[in-house]
């Protein structure tokens, strides 16, 4: 398996390796490689979102930094103490991440924003060596369906075990702690299936966990959803 360091260089999805080289004929200016994890290399929190946006994380080469989808990302983060600032617009802007780390579960910009199931699972090995390299205890937080079954995939569990639902937790076997919510994109923003009291109530949770982890693994079972 290669490790992270070789994805920005990583073409083994046709279809997505084609698009990035319109796009960035296109945008010269654009980022329009595979997009690196950003933040602590030892977080308490990592963050997994499906893939980098066109004008976003595909511009800018940083996750969700630059786009719709970061705003109310990054303002929680500031507010619950993740974040040195409260908004992402650049790569160079000097914000710096505190106990959190932020990736997506497909490296590269898809078309239509829609990766597809052999392009999530080939691009899986890059978030297993992310997730392996977490100290027991870590929470990592899923946004969207395709998140949390990556995360799954990536660790080899068995996804009927761990059932996708906002404001679910799971404690995994080997000492993470799952925590779901519904992405934060425009779409669901605007249309209230995400609201930012729903989202911050996640954020809540997690630092609740994350404060008092002898009671967290002290929950009955090795699998424990709520």
């Amino acid at each position: 398996m290669r490790g992270p360091a070789s994805v920005i260089d990583c073409r083994d999805c046709p279809r997505l390796a084609r698009f990035l080289d319109e796009v960035r004929c296109e945008h010269p200016d654009y980022h329009a490689r595979p997009v690196l994890p950003f933040g602590d290399v030892r977080p308490r929190l990592l963050i997994v979102g499906l893939a980098p946006g066109m004008h976003g994380a595909n511009r800018t080469g940083r996750p969700f930094t630059g786009d719709h989808a970061g705003i109310i990302l990054y303002r929680t983060l500031h507010r619950y103490g993740f974040s040195s600032a409260a908004q992402s617009v650049d790569a160079k802007d000097g914000l710096k991440l505190i106990g959190c780390r932020i990736t997506n579960a497909v490296k590269c910009l898809p078309p239509q924003n829609k990766p597809e199931t052999a392009e999530i699972r080939r691009c899986n090995r890059y978030l297993e060596a992310e997730l392996v390299a977490l100290a027991p205890g870590t929470a990592v937080l899923a946004l969207g369906g395709i998140a949390h079954q990556s995360v799954l995939r990536a660790l080899d569990c068995k996804l009927s075990d761990y059932k996708f639902k906002h404001g679910a937790h799971h404690d995994l076997p080997n000492g993470l702690a799952l925590y779901d919510s519904y992405h934060c994109s425009r779409y669901n923003t605007q249309t209230k299936r995400l609201t930012e009291p729903m989202f911050e109530q996640v954020f809540k949770d997690i630092v609740r966990d994350l404060s008092q982890p002898a009671q967290r693994r002290s929950k009955s079972g090795a699998a424990h959803s709520t």
